[in-house]
Protein backbone atom coordinates (compact mmCIF):
# COMPACT_ATOMS: atom_id res chain seq x y z
CA UNK A 1 0.00 0.00 0.00
CA UNK A 2 3.15 2.45 0.53
CA UNK A 3 3.86 2.29 -3.22
CA UNK A 4 -0.11 3.40 -4.30
CA UNK A 5 -1.39 6.63 -5.30
CA UNK A 6 -4.27 6.64 -2.43
CA UNK A 7 -5.17 9.95 -3.56
CA UNK A 8 -6.12 8.14 -7.23
CA UNK A 9 -7.08 4.58 -5.99
CA UNK A 10 -10.27 6.13 -3.94
CA UNK A 11 -10.73 9.02 -6.14
CA UNK A 12 -13.14 7.84 -8.74
CA UNK A 13 -13.99 11.47 -9.70
CA UNK A 14 -9.78 11.35 -10.68
CA UNK A 15 -10.27 8.98 -13.24
CA UNK A 16 -13.88 8.85 -14.69
CA UNK A 17 -13.40 11.62 -16.67
CA UNK A 18 -16.58 11.99 -17.82
CA UNK A 19 -18.79 11.53 -14.51
CA UNK A 20 -20.45 15.06 -14.12
CA UNK A 21 -21.93 13.73 -17.35
CA UNK A 22 -22.75 10.57 -15.89
CA UNK A 23 -24.07 12.22 -12.53
CA UNK A 24 -26.30 14.52 -15.08
CA UNK A 25 -27.92 11.54 -16.37
CA UNK A 26 -28.35 9.97 -13.71
CA UNK A 27 -30.64 12.98 -12.41
CA UNK A 28 -32.89 12.87 -15.43
CA UNK A 29 -33.46 9.16 -15.51
CA UNK A 30 -34.30 9.59 -11.68
CA UNK A 31 -36.45 12.40 -12.23
CA UNK A 32 -38.79 10.13 -15.02
CA UNK A 33 -38.89 7.55 -12.93
CA UNK A 34 -40.22 9.38 -10.29
CA UNK A 35 -42.53 10.56 -12.30
CA UNK A 36 -43.54 7.39 -13.73
CA UNK A 37 -44.10 5.84 -10.67
CA UNK A 38 -46.11 8.64 -9.38
CA UNK A 39 -48.14 9.08 -12.56
CA UNK A 40 -49.00 5.05 -11.45
CA UNK A 41 -49.97 5.70 -7.87
CA UNK A 42 -46.51 3.35 -7.34
CA UNK A 43 -44.30 6.28 -5.16
CA UNK A 44 -44.35 7.56 -2.24
CA UNK A 45 -41.66 10.42 -1.72
CA UNK A 46 -40.03 12.16 1.00
CA UNK A 47 -40.61 9.61 3.96
CA UNK A 48 -39.20 11.48 6.76
CA UNK A 49 -37.79 9.41 9.18
CA UNK A 50 -35.47 11.90 11.29
CA UNK A 51 -34.88 15.43 12.59
CA UNK A 52 -32.79 16.81 9.65
CA UNK A 53 -34.61 17.13 6.48
CA UNK A 54 -31.92 14.98 4.25
CA UNK A 55 -33.43 11.93 6.85
CA UNK A 56 -35.82 10.84 4.00
CA UNK A 57 -36.97 7.85 1.99
CA UNK A 58 -38.17 7.55 -1.56
CA UNK A 59 -40.41 4.29 -1.37
CA UNK A 60 -41.12 3.16 -4.68
CA UNK A 61 -43.48 0.03 -4.99
CA UNK A 62 -44.29 -2.65 -7.00
CA UNK A 63 -47.71 -4.43 -8.71
CA UNK A 64 -48.04 -5.66 -5.51
CA UNK A 65 -48.10 -2.67 -3.68
CA UNK A 66 -47.18 -2.79 0.34
CA UNK A 67 -47.36 -6.03 0.74
CA UNK A 68 -44.35 -7.02 -1.48
CA UNK A 69 -41.24 -8.16 0.11
CA UNK A 70 -38.87 -4.82 1.11
CA UNK A 71 -35.26 -3.87 -0.16
CA UNK A 72 -33.62 -0.58 0.61
CA UNK A 73 -30.77 1.09 -1.67
CA UNK A 74 -28.28 3.56 -0.05
CA UNK A 75 -26.42 5.89 -1.76
CA UNK A 76 -23.17 6.73 -3.02
CA UNK A 77 -21.19 10.21 -2.38
CA UNK A 78 -18.39 9.05 0.22
CA UNK A 79 -20.53 10.02 2.91
CA UNK A 80 -20.72 13.86 1.79
CA UNK A 81 -22.39 13.94 -1.45
CA UNK A 82 -25.20 13.11 -3.81
CA UNK A 83 -28.57 12.09 -2.29
CA UNK A 84 -31.77 9.56 -3.59
CA UNK A 85 -33.12 12.02 -6.21
CA UNK A 86 -30.15 11.01 -8.40
CA UNK A 87 -30.79 7.43 -8.06
CA UNK A 88 -34.94 6.94 -8.15
CA UNK A 89 -34.78 4.58 -11.11
CA UNK A 90 -31.85 2.25 -9.70
CA UNK A 91 -35.33 0.98 -7.78
CA UNK A 92 -36.97 -0.09 -11.40
CA UNK A 93 -34.93 -3.25 -11.28
CA UNK A 94 -36.09 -5.10 -8.08
CA UNK A 95 -39.49 -3.47 -8.77
CA UNK A 96 -39.95 -5.20 -12.02
CA UNK A 97 -39.12 -8.13 -10.53
CA UNK A 98 -41.84 -7.77 -7.36
CA UNK A 99 -39.86 -5.61 -4.90
CA UNK A 100 -40.51 -2.46 -2.64
CA UNK A 101 -37.46 -0.29 -2.62
CA UNK A 102 -36.52 2.62 -0.43
CA UNK A 103 -33.98 4.63 -1.63
CA UNK A 104 -32.72 6.04 1.43
CA UNK A 105 -30.67 9.82 2.33
CA UNK A 106 -28.68 10.45 4.92
CA UNK A 107 -27.29 14.08 6.49
CA UNK A 108 -23.16 14.32 4.87
CA UNK A 109 -20.04 14.85 6.35
CA UNK A 110 -18.56 17.39 7.67
CA UNK A 111 -21.87 18.34 8.82
CA UNK A 112 -21.78 15.05 10.84
CA UNK A 113 -19.14 12.31 10.89
CA UNK A 114 -19.56 8.84 9.25
CA UNK A 115 -20.68 7.13 12.59
CA UNK A 116 -23.62 9.23 12.79
CA UNK A 117 -24.49 8.44 9.21
CA UNK A 118 -24.64 4.81 10.62
CA UNK A 119 -26.41 5.27 13.18
CA UNK A 120 -29.33 7.50 10.78
CA UNK A 121 -29.11 4.57 8.30
CA UNK A 122 -29.80 2.18 11.30
CA UNK A 123 -32.77 4.66 12.41
CA UNK A 124 -34.12 4.29 8.97
CA UNK A 125 -34.58 0.55 8.91
CA UNK A 126 -36.40 0.22 12.18
CA UNK A 127 -38.60 3.01 10.95
CA UNK A 128 -39.16 0.64 7.94
CA UNK A 129 -39.93 -2.08 10.23
CA UNK A 130 -42.01 -0.11 12.02
CA UNK A 131 -44.08 0.64 9.24
CA UNK A 132 -43.84 -2.76 7.06
CA UNK A 133 -43.36 -5.15 10.11
CA UNK A 134 -40.52 -6.98 7.97
CA UNK A 135 -36.97 -7.82 7.80
CA UNK A 136 -35.36 -6.43 4.82
CA UNK A 137 -32.31 -6.78 2.19
CA UNK A 138 -30.00 -3.88 2.17
CA UNK A 139 -27.75 -2.62 -1.18
CA UNK A 140 -25.66 0.24 -1.46
CA UNK A 141 -22.93 1.85 -3.55
CA UNK A 142 -19.22 3.29 -2.64
CA UNK A 143 -20.02 5.06 0.55
CA UNK A 144 -23.45 3.09 0.82
CA UNK A 145 -21.77 -0.23 0.10
CA UNK A 146 -19.99 0.51 3.58
CA UNK A 147 -23.41 1.22 4.84
CA UNK A 148 -24.85 -1.61 3.87
CA UNK A 149 -22.18 -4.02 5.68
CA UNK A 150 -22.61 -1.83 8.36
CA UNK A 151 -26.19 -2.55 8.74
CA UNK A 152 -25.87 -6.74 7.84
CA UNK A 153 -23.35 -6.70 10.74
CA UNK A 154 -25.82 -4.46 13.23
CA UNK A 155 -27.02 -6.77 16.70
CA UNK A 156 -30.35 -5.28 16.12
CA UNK A 157 -32.21 -6.27 19.64
CA UNK A 158 -28.75 -5.38 21.27
CA UNK A 159 -29.99 -1.51 20.22
CA UNK A 160 -33.80 -1.75 20.18
CA UNK A 161 -34.91 -4.77 21.71
CA UNK A 162 -38.32 -5.26 19.95
CA UNK A 163 -36.05 -5.45 16.60
CA UNK A 164 -35.56 -8.73 15.45
CA UNK A 165 -31.95 -9.55 15.41
CA UNK A 166 -31.58 -10.48 12.23
CA UNK A 167 -33.56 -7.50 10.89
CA UNK A 168 -31.06 -7.07 7.86
CA UNK A 169 -29.71 -10.52 7.46
CA UNK A 170 -28.48 -10.26 4.07
CA UNK A 171 -26.84 -7.65 2.05
CA UNK A 172 -25.15 -6.55 -1.69
CA UNK A 173 -22.45 -3.81 -1.44
CA UNK A 174 -21.35 -2.39 -4.76
CA UNK A 175 -18.10 -0.41 -5.03
CA UNK A 176 -17.50 -0.43 -1.38
CA UNK A 177 -14.34 0.96 1.27
CA UNK A 178 -15.12 -1.45 4.01
CA UNK A 179 -11.86 -0.88 5.59
CA UNK A 180 -11.58 3.40 6.13
CA UNK A 181 -8.07 3.40 7.51
CA UNK A 182 -6.21 4.09 3.96
CA UNK A 183 -8.69 7.27 3.66
CA UNK A 184 -6.96 9.11 6.52
CA UNK A 185 -4.21 9.29 4.12
CA UNK A 186 -6.07 11.06 1.56
CA UNK A 187 -7.24 14.93 1.16
CA UNK A 188 -10.89 13.75 1.81
CA UNK A 189 -10.08 13.46 5.52
CA UNK A 190 -10.70 16.69 5.52
CA UNK A 191 -14.01 16.26 5.72
CA UNK A 192 -14.05 12.69 7.45
CA UNK A 193 -11.85 13.62 10.27
CA UNK A 194 -10.84 10.63 11.02
CA UNK A 195 -7.72 9.51 13.15
CA UNK A 196 -6.67 5.52 12.97
CA UNK A 197 -8.63 4.60 15.70
CA UNK A 198 -11.99 5.87 14.65
CA UNK A 199 -11.62 4.62 11.27
CA UNK A 200 -10.77 1.44 12.55
CA UNK A 201 -13.53 1.54 15.18
CA UNK A 202 -16.37 2.42 12.14
CA UNK A 203 -14.85 0.01 9.81
CA UNK A 204 -16.96 -3.20 9.46
CA UNK A 205 -14.60 -5.50 8.16
CA UNK A 206 -12.86 -5.19 11.25
CA UNK A 207 -16.53 -6.01 13.46
CA UNK A 208 -17.68 -9.16 14.91
CA UNK A 209 -20.32 -10.47 12.26
CA UNK A 210 -23.39 -12.23 14.07
CA UNK A 211 -24.06 -15.69 12.75
CA UNK A 212 -26.15 -17.22 9.38
CA UNK A 213 -25.50 -13.19 7.93
CA UNK A 214 -24.97 -12.86 3.69
CA UNK A 215 -23.19 -10.17 2.24
CA UNK A 216 -22.46 -10.01 -1.69
CA UNK A 217 -19.46 -7.98 -2.93
CA UNK A 218 -19.34 -6.39 -6.64
CA UNK A 219 -17.07 -3.66 -8.40
CA UNK A 220 -17.08 -2.65 -12.09
CA UNK A 221 -14.42 -4.51 -13.82
CA UNK A 222 -12.85 -1.22 -14.41
CA UNK A 223 -12.20 0.13 -10.89
CA UNK A 224 -9.07 0.77 -9.26
CA UNK A 225 -7.07 -1.97 -7.90
CA UNK A 226 -8.16 -0.27 -4.38
CA UNK A 227 -11.44 -0.77 -4.64
CA UNK A 228 -11.18 -4.05 -5.55
CA UNK A 229 -8.91 -5.30 -3.11
CA UNK A 230 -11.52 -3.47 -0.11
CA UNK A 231 -14.48 -5.93 -2.18
CA UNK A 232 -12.02 -9.25 -2.05
CA UNK A 233 -10.40 -8.32 1.27
CA UNK A 234 -14.41 -7.91 2.96
CA UNK A 235 -15.44 -11.14 1.11
CA UNK A 236 -12.44 -12.92 2.31
CA UNK A 237 -13.04 -11.90 6.26
CA UNK A 238 -16.52 -12.06 6.47
CA UNK A 239 -16.12 -15.51 5.43
CA UNK A 240 -13.55 -16.28 7.73
CA UNK A 241 -15.99 -14.86 10.06
CA UNK A 242 -18.22 -17.54 8.84
CA UNK A 243 -20.67 -15.06 7.04
CA UNK A 244 -21.66 -15.81 3.56
CA UNK A 245 -20.19 -13.70 1.05
CA UNK A 246 -19.28 -13.78 -2.90
CA UNK A 247 -17.12 -11.60 -4.70
CA UNK A 248 -18.21 -10.03 -8.17
CA UNK A 249 -16.50 -8.16 -11.02
CA UNK A 250 -19.73 -6.36 -13.49
CA UNK A 251 -18.90 -4.17 -16.35
CA UNK A 252 -18.25 -0.64 -15.81
CA UNK A 253 -16.22 1.84 -14.17
CA UNK A 254 -16.91 3.06 -10.45
CA UNK A 255 -20.17 4.70 -11.30
CA UNK A 256 -21.52 3.19 -14.30
CA UNK A 257 -21.76 -0.24 -12.77
CA UNK A 258 -24.80 0.27 -11.00
CA UNK A 259 -26.60 1.15 -14.13
CA UNK A 260 -26.96 -2.41 -14.28
CA UNK A 261 -29.61 -1.68 -11.40
CA UNK A 262 -32.30 -0.26 -13.76
CA UNK A 263 -32.36 -3.52 -15.39
CA UNK A 264 -34.64 -6.19 -14.09
CA UNK A 265 -32.96 -8.59 -16.81
CA UNK A 266 -29.33 -7.75 -15.97
CA UNK A 267 -27.50 -10.34 -13.41
CA UNK A 268 -26.44 -8.39 -10.82
CA UNK A 269 -30.07 -7.70 -10.21
CA UNK A 270 -31.43 -11.29 -10.31
CA UNK A 271 -28.45 -12.06 -7.55
CA UNK A 272 -30.29 -9.26 -5.50
CA UNK A 273 -33.33 -10.77 -6.32
CA UNK A 274 -32.44 -14.09 -5.19
CA UNK A 275 -30.92 -12.50 -1.77
CA UNK A 276 -33.99 -10.68 -0.95
CA UNK A 277 -36.37 -13.49 -1.80
CA UNK A 278 -34.01 -15.23 1.23
CA UNK A 279 -35.54 -12.65 3.49
CA UNK A 280 -38.96 -12.97 2.31
CA UNK A 281 -38.70 -16.85 2.18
Amino acid sequence: MPDLDLETEYSPRLTVTDHAQIFARWAREAEDYRAEMLKAGKAELGISYGESPRQFIDLFLPAAGETAPLAIFIHGGYWRAMDPSFHSHMARGLNERGFAVGVVGYDLCPIVAIADIIEQIRRACAFLWQRFNRRMLVSGHSAGGHLTAAMVATDWQKLWPKLPSDLVPVGYAISGVFDLTPLTKTSMNQDFRLDDDEARRISPIFWTVPPGRTLDEAVGDLESSEFKRQSRSMADAWRQAKAETRYAEFPGNHFTVIDALADPKNAMVARIAELARRVSA
